[in-house]
C-alpha cells in the first residue's frame, strides 16, 4: 500500500517503477529540480526511505496473485512513468519479467500516463563485431540472449496511447559497482582484445533527466560511455586499482564483440558524458 494514504489518488508528475540503484538517484535529482515524483520499491523496509528522499513512496509487486490494482492505479496517476525493472533473465529466461509488465500494461490502459520512459540494455544486440547502432536490432532473433528484453520494448513501444521512449544503457557502474570485482582473480578469461561497453551511473542519471526536460518522446537511445578500452588492459588495471588480484586472459584466434555508438544520443539530446572514458572509472 501507498505509505502516504491520506495523499491517495493526488497527481504527480512523474513515476518512477523500481527506486534501486539508479532509480533512487535519479528520483532526488527529479525532487531536486523541482517534480513531483511518486517512487515504487518491493520491500517496505525501503518506504521510508523513499519518503525521505521527498518522494510519495509506494509498496507496488507485480505479482497476480498479490497485486493491490488501486495502489498501481493510483501510483500510475501521472503524465510520465519510468519503468526501471531490470529483468532476472538467468532464473527463468524472462518469463516471470514479462508477466510482470503485461500486469503493468494492463492497469496502463485505464491510466492517464501519456509518456513512458523505458530502461533497457545494450544487451539486446548480437555481437555484430563492429560498431552497433539503435537499428541493430533487427538482427536479434528468438534465440538471442536480449530477446526477453526487446520484447518488453516493444509491448510499450508499439502502444499508440503513449509515447514511449527506450533508453539502452551499457554496462552499469559506479558508486557501489566497481568494475574491479567483475574479474578479479579469474584465469584464461576469453576475449580479451574485445572491447568494453561501459557507462556511469551519473551519466545514466543525467540522460534520463535530459530526455525528461527536453521532451525526447517516441525514440530510441543507446547510451554508452565514448571511450571502449579492451577488456585485457581495463579489467586488469580496475582491479589493480582495488588491490585485487587482476585477471588473466588467453590468447583467442577469433574475439567476439560489439561496440555501441552513442552518437544519436549525443547529437540529437544535446549530450557530453560527464564520464567518457572507463579507465577514469577508478
Amino acid at each position: 500500500m501507498n505509505l502516504k494514504t491520506e495523499n491517495m489518488s493526488y497527481k504527480a508528475d512523474i513515476s518512477i517503477l523500481g527506486c534501486g540503484w539508479l532509480g533512487l538517484p535519479l528520483a532526488e535529482a527529479l525532487v531536486n529540480s523541482g517534480k513531483r515524483i511518486k517512487g515504487s520499491t518491493t520491500s517496505p523496509a525501503k518506504l521510508d526511505l523513499l519518503e525521505q528522499q521527498g518522494m510519495t513512496p509506494y509498496l507496488i509487486n507485480l505479482q497476480a496473485e498479490t497485486l493491490d490494482t488501486e495502489t498501481l492505479a493510483d501510483f500510475l496517476n501521472v503524465d510520465v512513468l519510468v519503468i526501471n525493472i531490470p529483468p532476472k533473465l538467468r532464473a527463468d529466461g524472462g518469463a516471470t519479467y514479462l508477466d510482470q509488465l503485461h500486469l503493468l500494461l494492463k492497469a496502463l490502459l485505464h491510466a492517464p500516463v501519456k509518456k513512458v520512459l523505458f530502461v533497457s540494455s545494450t544487451s539486446v544486440y548480437k555481437d555484430l563485431n563492429r560498431v552497433v547502432t539503435e537499428e541493430d536490432t533487427e538482427l536479434t532473433n528468438a534465440k538471442d540472449p536480449g530477446y526477453t528484453l526487446l520484447q518488453a520494448e516493444k509491448l510499450f513501444q508499439e502502444r499508440e496511447e503513449w509515447l514511449t521512449t527506450i533508453v539502452r544503457f551499457a554496462g552499469l557502474v559506479g558508486e557501489d559497482r566497481s568494475p574491479g570485482r567483475f574479474m578479479a582473480g579469474k584465469t584464461d578469461v576469453p576475449n580479451g582484445d574485445a572491447p568494453v561497453n561501459l557507462i556511469h551511473r551519473d551519466d545514466c542519471v543525467a540522460i534520463l533527466m535530459r530526455i525528461i526536460e527536453q521532451e525526447k518522446w517516441n525514440e530510441v537511445y543507446n547510451a554508452c560511455s565514448d571511450e571502449h578500452p579492451m577488456r585485457k588492459d581495463f579489467y586488469p588495471a580496475a582491479a589493480i586499482a582495488l588491490e585485487l588480484e587482476p585477471p588473466t586472459f588467453k590468447e583467442m584466434d577469433e574475439t567476439h564483440f560489439k561496440l555501441i555508438s552513442s552518437q544519436k544520443l549525443k547529437d540529437d539530446l544535446p549530450y557530453v558524458f560527464r564520464h567518457p572514458n572507463p579507465m577514469h572509472f577508478f
